[in-house]
């Protein structure tokens, strides 16, 4: 009712609403666009920005913190964080101390952020070499794979079923990470592009 009202409002980004994996699909599209203009492999591109996407996203989780949102359930850690009455869900008023899963989640993307910077440091030193892809599709797992059990702490996400819709989209981003990766390296083959390349 609120988008039949106001149908400007489905793309007022400036009233929140916008999510990492909404995000990632539109930069992936915008990736697209411009290899296909100057057709350069929309892989590369993905390696390219893969280490700089995780760190971005390490460090926007701390506007959580500073808008007191996006916490988990209660809890009673030594690390817990206090939330204000007015910011708690109603269900949960009664409670003082909540998981702070922005801290969970900024940890773990820094740590995918190492993994990544390791691979391609280890790729400059020309002992292993990395396989076109391959840094993209090890931050699709490896941050998917954090997202999806931080996300079951979370209490103000939408839910579909038994799972967080969240939960849903971070198990297909594990599930196509591992299945690139198997492609690369198992199958020994180079994953297919959308357009001819020049730069191959």
């Amino acid at each position: 009712e609120q988008y039949q009202q106001n149908p400007i409002d489905m793309i007022a980004i400036w009233k929140g609403g916008i999510a990492i994996h909404g995000a990632i699909i539109g930069g992936a599209i915008a990736a697209l666009i411009f290899g296909r203009i100057n057709k350069i492999s929309f892989w590369q591109l993905a390696d390219l920005v893969a280490p700089s996407l995780i760190l971005g996203q390490a460090i926007g989780r701390w506007g959580n913190f500073f808008n007191s949102e996006a916490f988990g359930s209660p809890t009673d850690l030594p690390w817990k964080l206090y939330i204000s009455p007015e910011r708690r869900p109603p269900e949960l008023v009664n409670f003082d101390y909540f998981h702070p899963t922005f801290l969970y989640e900024s940890l773990w993307n820094f740590m995918v952020l190492g993994l990544l910077l390791f691979l391609f440091f280890r790729d400059l030193r020309g002992r292993y070499r990395l396989k076109v892809g391959t840094l993209f599709l090890v931050y699709m797992a490896a941050y998917s794979s954090g997202r999806i059990w931080i996300e079951g702490l979370r209490t103000d996400s939408l839910m579909l079923g038994p799972l967080r819709i969240a939960q849903f989209v971070s198990l297909a981003g594990i599930l196509l990470g591992l299945a690139g990766l198997a492609w690369l390296y198992l199958l020994k083959r180079p994953l297919p592009d959308v357009w001819p390349s020049e730069s191959k």
